[in-house]
C-alpha cells in the first residue's frame, strides 16, 4: 500500500460521539487516479473536462458529471455507458490509489472506541474496492455510496444517512472531507466538519 502523508490537520476542539469520512481525496489519495480514468472514458471529449474542471466537481455524483458535460458542451455522451467505462478503468488501475496517511491514522484510532461511517459520492462497488485496497474497509460501521441517497453533495443526505445509520444525531458527528463541496453539505447536515487539505504532489 502506498501512503501520501503531506496532509496536516486542525481538528476542533471537544468531543464526538461518532466520526463521518469522505473517501475519495480525504482517506484515499484517489483524485488523480480518478482523472486518469476520465480521462480515457471521455476519449476525444477529454479536453473538454480540463483538471481544474475535475477538481471543482469533487464530490458531485459520476453521473451527474456526465450530464454536466453533456449541457455545458452539447455532447451526447450515453451516461450509464460512460460511467461504467469509467468506473472500469478506475477498478484496473486501483493498485494505483494511496493511503492519505494522516486520516487513515485518525480513523484507525478511533476504530472501536467510536462509530465511525463513510459518505461518498461514489458507486458502492468503487468505494469499497478502493477502502479494500487500503486495507480499511472494517473499520467503518456505516458505508454509505450514491445508491443509498436520492440527492447527492452539497445535499447534506450522505451525511444524514450516515449519522442515521451509526444512530447518532447530526450534531454529535464531525465530517472529514475535501471539497468545498462536501463541506457545504455537511453544514446543512448540521455537522462541523474539518477541510482535509490536498496531498502536495
Amino acid at each position: 500500500m502506498q501512503t501520501n502523508s503531506s496532509v496536516t490537520l486542525t481538528l476542533p476542539p471537544g468531543e464526538f460521539d461518532a466520526y463521518i469520512f469522505d473517501c475519495d481525496g480525504t482517506l484515499a489519495d484517489t483524485m488523480p487516479t480518478h482523472y486518469k480514468a476520465w480521462r480515457t472514458a471521455l476519449g476525444e471529449h477529454a479536453q473538454d473536462f480540463p483538471e481544474a474542471m475535475f477538481y471543482e466537481l469533487g464530490g458531485v455524483p459520476t453521473a451527474r458529471i456526465v450530464e454536466i458535460l453533456n449541457e455545458r458542451h452539447g455532447h451526447t455522451l450515453p451516461v450509464d455507458a460512460t460511467v461504467a467505462h469509467k468506473e472500469s478503468l478506475f477498478l484496473a488501475m486501483s493498485h494505483e490509489i494511496a493511503a492519505i496517511e494522516p486520516v487513515v491514522d485518525l480513523a484507525r484510532h478511533y476504530h472501536g472506541h467510536k462509530p465511525l461511517g463513510v459518505a461518498s459520492g461514489g458507486h458502492r462497488r468503487i468505494v469499497m474496492n478502493t477502502l479494500r485496497a487500503l486495507g480499511i474497509a472494517e473499520l467503518f460501521q456505516a458505508i454509505v455510496c450514491s445508491e443509498d441517497y436520492q440527492r447527492g453533495k452539497p445535499s447534506p443526505d450522505p451525511f444524514l444517512e450516515a449519522a442515521l445509520r451509526l444512530n447518532v444525531a447530526p450534531e454529535r458527528c464531525l465530517v472529514f472531507e475535501d471539497t468545498a463541496t462536501g463541506i457545504a453539505a455537511a453544514t446543512a447536515a448540521g455537522m462541523q466538519s474539518v477541510l482535509v487539505p490536498p496531498p502536495r504532489r
